[in-house]
């Protein structure tokens, strides 16, 4: 038998997708199972042993409009699938699938086209976006199948030879990721400048990363400082061996979290326009940590953020104080005030929570959206 698992969105979805792998497999040991994701996405799933292989469907790109979906479907038919789990929940992906004629076709409920489908699961939304995904799979499922994140990062060989020129010795520094592809989840640039200072200060290596169009706001972020910003000159390989090997990553509610909960990396993570309870928190990952305006009615102004303030004022991002992000950053790092690092083994050491910070729930389904 050869089955295909489907996820064209996100990066950061395609992460939280990844526990389909090690449970598809088990409940069908013997089939072949592949996945199809954006080319860009493919970079995270390729190194994983469970997949047979990975198809890339580049929809905004070289297959977009009817000619490329035509000329998907001739590639998926072309492989003989016999069974396909569908995560994306677009019209395109419905009838994609449906001209690939693959024989059994499951999707989600809320999925546009819906009727192209065989079979239709349905999609829980107040819980975390693993265990949404994992519902794909619920008339199957037992208690044991496999829940956590899976990612394989890269040897340091396998990165370009000027950024391997570059980089810290593993565990030796904060990686820091200021940027997102939603203005209101960006945190102010003065706040991340702020806590680089604390860092740089404490003696810490720091290095920042984004993708081209972040280059400017890591920039800001870096300007006088000893970082090392890599900012629009490194690519997606390294950034997940700089996630698997930080000391500590401080980001938004971005893909950058979910890198760090699956090599469960400590994390302090700022949430501003949006709310960890609609299920994109970190996930299984106790060094985990969450910082957030408590007090603004506003807040969660966008499922997934937006380019604007609705209301003119930013005040999720700027008004969110340096001093309760640093706080979290050495509680995490264990670092004194007066005598600087302590232990790497302390990190796990149970500590008060301070205000403004909270551990995420394994689920969200106890928190208010």
């Amino acid at each position: 038998m050869r089955i295909l698992l489907v996820q064209t969105s996100f990066l950061g979805d395609t992460i939280l997708s990844t526990p389909l792998i090690a449970a598809l497999k088990k409940l069908h040991p013997q089939a072949e199972l592949w996945m199809m994701t954006t080319p860009l996405a493919a970079t995270l799933v390729k190194r994983d042993p469970l997949l047979a292989g990975v198809i890339t469907f580049a929809k905004r790109d070289t297959e977009s409009g009817l000619g490329g979906l035509w000329k998907q479907a001739r590639k998926l038919r072309a492989l003989n699938f016999d069974l396909v789990y569908s995560l994306h929940r677009s019209a395109r992906t419905s009838l994609l699938l449906y001209l690939s004629r693959i024989p059994r076709r499951i999707g989600f409920r809320n999925a546009r086209l819906g009727f192209l489908y065989h079979e239709l699961r349905t999609r829980p939304q107040k819980l975390h976006d693993v265990e949404r995904n994992l519902a794909l799979l619920d008339s199957e499922r037992h208690p044991d199948l496999p829940d956590s994140l899976r990612l394989f990062a890269p040897e340091i060989g396998e990165l370009p030879p000027e950024i391997r020129a570059e980089l810290p010795a593993p565990r030796s520094y904060v990686m820091m990721v200021p940027g997102s592809a939603w203005e209101t989840k960006r945190w102010s640039t003065e706040g991340y400048r702020r806590v680089a200072e604390y860092l740089c200060g404490k003696g810490i290596d720091v290095v920042l990363t984004g993708s081209p169009e972040e280059a400017a706001i890591c920039e800001e972020v870096a300007a006088g400082l000893k970082v090392l910003n890599l900012a629009g000159r490194s690519d997606l390989e390294s950034a997940i061996y700089l996630a698997r090997n930080a000391r500590l990553l401080i980001c938004n509610d971005s893909m950058a979290l979910h890198l760090a909960s699956a090599f469960k990396t400590p994390t302090v993570t700022v949430f501003c326009a949006t709310v960890p309870a609609f299920g994109f928190g970190p996930w299984q990952n106790p060094k985990a940590r969450i910082v957030e305006h408590p007090d603004l009615a506003c807040r969660p102004c966008a499922r997934h953020g937006g380019r604007k303030c609705p209301n003119r004022t930013w005040a999720c991002s700027r008004e969110l104080k340096a001093d309760t992000v640093i706080g979290a950053v050495a509680e995490l790092l264990e670092i004194d005030g007066d005598k600087g690092i302590g232990p790497q083994a302390d990190i796990d050491r149970p500590r008060e929570t301070p205000a403004n910070l909270s551990p995420l729930p394994r689920t969200t389904s106890d928190c208010k959206p």
